[in-house]
């Protein structure tokens, strides 16, 4: 077993002024009660000494690890520089940079044409912009979204989410919007994408022509559900037959998390909107985008708009990473390989327990079955010196979201101490059984 990192010892986080300050809606500290203070690469440092491998990177925010030398060194060579910060909608030399760059490294590349839309900085922002552009091009009010989906807190993209912890957080009803089974809802034998097309064809089937289906290929928050390329194709072919906008999400699936830049490449369809976020900045600055194709772009000036859809800073560090990391295929096909190494060993640890894994690429866990045995598991990890987080209908996946820039022997070091949580957890599990 590889040797495993030195956490800070239990209690020793000072927690007064969070207790007191902040509000009860906090979730992630709770799990791991400590003052982080530094973090480069894949660790992160606390304030007793502690140190920890960083198998949550953000929530895929930080695909390429923390405070990258390459990003870090363009942003404060930019700001040394006086250079904008704050630009609203203005063209800056920064945004420039970044659309020339995405232009020529990711959309000419892979033909694809799309119109760049900055909406607000995160990941609900691009959401909401993709579901009103779609009911404003289509005239149709019900977006077709799935079980198990995630798209967002603000509430049209909460309305398209099917956690019922989160949905329940509106006060309001959620309308306009319909959740189909998604992949494999049903088991393999079920063909829910042939389902969806029997139910848009019929006319007494009491489901409404949708102005948009909105989907992600692998469901992060929803438990790693990878959809099949088959069924991705025929939801894309079913909303062209009905008239509807297919819309991926491709906020955590993408920048590289599931192998392409987008998650969908490859596939055999073109979406007609595509929401980004995430790791788009390369260095976790807030930083989101609707793309759409040229043909939907009927906005009027300021009908959807935000105060910071002009971040420069994080215009400057996704420029220095689309340079860096995507010019080539060098980036991708070592992705790959991380990527393989990663599903032989979960494999390899899920059948020794008789669990099973899910998801793609280097967005992938292991379903241990029960949400108290994966929350047992992470907890003991991150005593152990791993942060590591759940997701699924009942937090019964552990997900493996480590930076795509892990050394192997990183990579290792931490799936030795998931295994070894395991084990623990399990075998006593196992006692208390017998």
């Amino acid at each position: 077993m590889s040797k495993i990192p030195n956490p800070s010892q239990k209690n020793q986080t000072n927690t007064a002024i969070f207790e007191r300050r902040e509000s009860k809606v906090r979730s992630y500290a709770r799990a791991m009660p400590r003052k982080f203070i530094k973090a480069q690469g894949v660790w992160m440092h606390d304030s007793n000494n502690g140190h920890y491998l960083d198998f949550l990177a953000g929530c895929a925010s930080l695909n390429y690890g923390h405070n990258h030398p390459v990003m870090k060194q363009a942003l404060l060579d930019y700001i040394e520089k006086d250079g904008i910060a704050q630009g609203l909608d203005l063209y800056t030399e920064a945004k420039a940079d970044f659309l020339n760059a995405f232009e020529s490294i990711i959309l000419k590349p892979r033909n694809l044409d799309y119109r760049v839309m900055f909406t607000g900085p995160t990941g609900t922002n691009a959401v909401e912009a993709a579901i009103k552009l779609a009911r404003k091009v289509t005239k149709r009010e019900l977006i077709v979204s799935f079980t198990n989906g995630y798209h967002g807190m603000t509430l049209g993209a909460l309305a398209c989410t099917g956690n019922a912890t989160k949905r329940n957080g509106a006060g309001v009803p959620l309308n306009n919007v319909v959740h189909e089974p998604f992949d494999g809802y049903f088991g393999a034998d079920v063909d829910t994408a042939d389902m969806l097309e029997q139910r848009l064809s019929d006319h007494s089937s009491g489901l409404d022509k949708p102005a948009a289906i909105l989907l992600e290929t692998v469901q992060g928050e929803g438990g790693l559900n990878a959809a099949s390329t088959e069924w991705l194709r025929k939801i894309a072919e079913t909303a062209k037959r009905h008239g509807a906008l297919l819309i991926v999400d491709d906020i955590q699936a993408g920048c590289g998390r599931t192998n392409g830049f987008f998650s969908f490449e490859g596939m055999g369809f073109t979406p007609d909107i595509v929401t980004m976020s995430k790791s788009l900045s390369g260095m976790g600055l807030p930083f989101a985008l609707t793309l759409f194709k040229p043909s939907l772009d009927i906005w009027s000036p300021g009908e959807h708009n935000g105060t910071f859809r002009g971040n420069n800073h994080a215009f400057v560090t996704a420029t220095a990473t689309l340079k860096h990391f995507w010019a080539d295929d060098q980036f991708q096909t070592e992705v790959y390989k991380r990527g393989e190494y990663l599903s032989a060993r979960l494999e390899k640890i899920a059948d020794k327990y008789g669990f099973s894994t899910r998801g793609k690429g280097m967005m992938r866990g292991i379903d241990v079955g029960s949400g108290d045995i994966a929350s047992e598991v992470t907890a003991d990890a991150f005593d152990k010196g791993l942060i590591i987080e759940t997701s699924g209908a009942f937090d019964e996946v552990i997900k493996v979201l480590a930076p795509l820039t892990i050394t192997e022997s990183e990579m290792a070091k931490g799936l030795d101490i998931l295994e070894q949580c395991i084990r623990n957890i399990c075998s006593e599990d196992v006692d208390a059984a017998a």
